[in-house]
Parts: structure tokens; C-alpha cells; sequence
């Protein structure tokens, strides 16, 4: 019976653990992309610059219009996008392939000033 309590309660613990998975992972922020029709969630745009293309979030003005997990950046096309934040590299890949591989990089200018947070880049076309 003992053997049986230990295994339920084990059972218990492994299944009642949550979801992992980022917000921004789940909608697909900083997923690779040919064309915006790629991107998980309307409203998504495919930013083709990058190498595999960057599905991110448009029109963001703060961090909190953009998903957990993501954070709000100033382009260089004049527009503001939700990319995929970051501490390592391993966190920007999740939705990309292999050859277009994300870096997590601080050389970004977010809409708020963070100073402390990094967000997921692919390298330039």
C-alpha cells in the first residue's frame, strides 16, 4: 500500500506541473516566416529583413501590449514590434530552424529604455 501512496503522489506532482512553454512562445513571437501569413496570430507581421524572416507583434507602444515574454522595440523601419525576450540564446530558437538561428542581444532599443533585458535577433538578409 505504501509502494501505491509514494506512486500516486508522484503521479500528482509530475502531471499537476504547469505549462513551460512562454506566452510569446505559444503565439509565436519571433518564429521564422516567409510572409505574415506564416505568423500564428493576426495582427503579426513577417519582418523579411531578417535571415528567415521574424514573426513580430505590430504596433506595440509599451511593454504590456506585447505577450509574456516578449518586449516592445523600436525598428529601424520606424515601427515599434513585440520580439521574443531573452536571457540566452537557447530561449530564441524554439519556433526557428536550424540556419536561421535567433541571438539573444542587448543592441536593440526598446520603447521603454530597458536597459536590463535582452531580446531574440536573427541575423540580417
Amino acid at each position: 500500500m505504501k509502494n501505491f501512496l509514494v506512486l500516486a503522489v508522484s503521479f500528482l506532482v509530475l502531471t499537476s506541473c504547469g505549462d513551460d512553454e512562454v506566452e510569446a512562445d505559444k503565439a509565436g513571437v519571433g518564429a521564422a516566416c516567409a510572409s505574415a501569413a506564416d505568423c500564428k496570430v493576426e495582427g503579426q507581421t513577417c519582418l523579411t529583413q531578417f535571415k528567415g524572416g521574424y514573426c513580430g507583434v505590430g504596433d506595440c507602444a509599451v511593454a504590456s501590449d506585447c505577450p509574456d515574454g516578449a518586449a516592445c522595440v523600436a525598428h529601424t523601419d520606424g515601427s515599434n514590434y513585440c520580439f521574443r525576450a531573452c536571457l540566452d540564446k537557447a530561449e530564441c530558437n524554439a519556433n526557428r530552424p536550424e540556419g536561421s538561428e535567433a541571438n539573444c542581444s542587448s543592441s536593440v532599443d526598446f520603447v521603454n529604455g530597458e536597459k536590463d533585458i535582452k531580446a531574440c535577433v536573427p541575423p540580417s538578409n
